[in-house]
């Protein structure tokens, strides 16, 4: 579960996250909404512990961020929007440093290994060297590497972009299915990727909450499409 109480942060005289709250339970996929520069990646990254909030707190799997930030990485998986991965490493090796880094090894590391790449569908290319994948298969290594250590908490930051069709129809139905026991929260400025795995969405711009709700309600509140809601909202509320 995640609880967020009035975080914010300020990069000079820019201030990318205003002080927002929201909270994500077991079982939901929310879907973080709103257009480039909005203030996304910025509150994920403060979630993951990667920066420190100005002000505010918040509650992650458990472990408050501010006072146990090693508590919280323990017990997330976390894919930012450019995952950084070792290129001289085959899948294989990257994905078995991995579970080493997180203590894991022997017969635990093994089906780890077994089922992350299952879920990925990284069989073709496990002992490939990551240097030589595309786009689509070096996002799934980075996914596999978040569900290694299967953890309860998910953060995804734009999970499908730069992948073709069908691998975007992949990683969202794993999304999907994952959602019904984790807890995951996805970034995105695509639309049609709140309808297909989000149960309920926030729209943010200019580092503040401006809407909350499921797809349907946000959809019903633009007449009968997201988009139509989407672009009134943010106008209205400032973004660039």
């Amino acid at each position: 579960m995640i609880k967020v109480d009035k975080i914010s942060k300020r990069f000079g005289s820019i201030l990318a996250v205003d002080g927002i709250s929201f909270e994500v339970k077991t079982g939901e996929v929310l879907g973080f909404l709103g257009p480039n520069g909005a203030g996304k990646s910025t509150t994920m990254k403060i979630l993951t512990c990667f920066l420190t909030p100005d002000g505010g707190t918040a509650e992650v799997a458990g472990c408050d961020i501010r006072k146990d930030p090693v508590g919280v990485r323990e017990r997330i998986g976390y894919v930012p929007e450019n995952a950084p991965l070792y290129d001289d490493l085959s899948v294989d090796a990257f994905l078995r440093f991995i579970g080493d880094v997180r203590g894991m090894g022997g017969a635990q590391l093994r089906d780890a290994l077994d089922r992350v790449v299952t879920q990925c569908s990284l069989q073709g290319v496990v002992h490939q060297r990551i240097e030589t994948l595309s786009k689509g298969y070096r996002r799934r290594v980075g996914l596999a590497q978040a569900l290694l250590h299967d953890p309860g908490t998910l953060i995804l930051d734009e999970p499908t972009d730069g992948l073709d069709p069908n691998q975007k129809h992949h990683v969202r139905e794993m999304i999907h299915a994952m959602g019904k026991e984790k807890c995951i929260v996805i970034s995105t400025h695509i639309l049609e990727e709140v309808d297909a795995v989000c149960s309920r969405a926030i729209i943010i711009a200019k580092g503040r909450v401006l809407a909350d709700g499921t797809p349907a309600e946000l959809t019903q509140r633009g007449d009968g499409k997201l988009e139509t809601y989407f672009r009134e909202i943010t106008a209205v509320g400032g973004a660039a």
